[in-house]
């Protein structure tokens, strides 16, 4: 079982159980809710005392390091099954906090990795069910966490997009792709979608359906017509939309995406 040629510098972490007992079928992408370098990333795995540990490791550099070869299990996603199944990656952030974002250069690197991952190991497929069965998994799913994070995490059906048009033969980044009208329960849960649609009407008589909303692809409302993040601000610093946990979650059940909200809260009150 060999690893990817696009690692650029490898750094191993004793930290994994040896050879897997599972062929590779899954691929767990992670975001290392920090702006890194890959350098970094290797030396936060490095100590036995972590416990922790990926495959690779992308940071803010665009650099990819090889932490635990592909043939063994790291210990990344809170879960033996997964594990022994899933190439893992961590993903360095672009900036810290907010939706956790990730750079546009990271985000093709990792397309780049996940496509030769799945090359390699026979994956001709790389789905995005929003569950356990398909190919990409999140760490969300089998711990008490927010990995891989708002941004990365909406990012999973384009990913599989993506990686799928290259296993066929297409190298082009697909436009058409971000042109795309969802209809969800909000923009940052991307498990409520029921539909991505080029034609607004059909996207609307979705949301209509399933009483859900429709976000273009910047996840912003656009049916029911929804309130600016600005107008939104405003309203939570006037105590409109309650504090912590309370204002995440009527912000998030109201379809807004809470993380841009809170981002010109911020602004607003320095």
């Amino acid at each position: 079982m060999s690893n990817s040629k696009l690692v650029n510098m490898v750094n191993y972490s004793p930290n994994h159980s040896g050879r897997r007992n599972q062929p590779i079928t899954k691929i767990a992408i992670h975001h290392t809710a920090g702006a890194i370098n890959a350098a970094v990333i290797g030396e936060i795995f490095k100590p036995r005392s972590r416990r922790a540990s990926c495959n690779y490791g992308i940071g803010k550099d665009n650099k990819v390091i090889l932490c635990v070869d592909e043939s063994h299990r790291s210990w990344c996603t809170s879960s033996s099954w997964c594990d022994n199944r899933a190439v893992t990656i961590e993903v360095a952030n672009s900036s810290n906090g907010g939706n956790w974002p990730v750079s546009d250069e990271v985000l093709e690197t990792l397309i780049k990795l996940v496509t030769d991952i799945c090359r390699r190991n026979g994956i001709k497929n790389c789905t995005y069910t929003g569950g356990k069965d398909g190919v990409l998994q999140k760490h969300e799913w089998y711990s008490n966490t927010n990995c891989p994070g708002p941004y990365l995490g909406s990012k999973f059906p384009y990913i599989a997009s993506e990686v799928n048009k290259r296993l066929r033969g297409n190298n082009s980044i697909s436009k058409s792709t971000n042109n795309l009208y969802r209809v969800r329960k909000s923009w940052s849960d991307a498990k409520s979608q029921k539909g991505a649609f080029r034609n607004l009407d059909n996207a609307k008589r979705c949301a209509d359906r399933f009483g859900l909303k429709v976000f273009d692809a910047n996840g912003k409302i656009v049916y029911p017509v929804g309130k600016t993040i600005d107008q939104l601000a405003r309203e939570v610093i006037r105590g409109d939309w309650g504090n912590g946990e309370e204002r995440k979650r009527r912000l998030t059940n109201a379809g807004y995406d809470y993380y841009a909200v809170q981002k010109i809260v911020n602004q607003l009150i320095l």
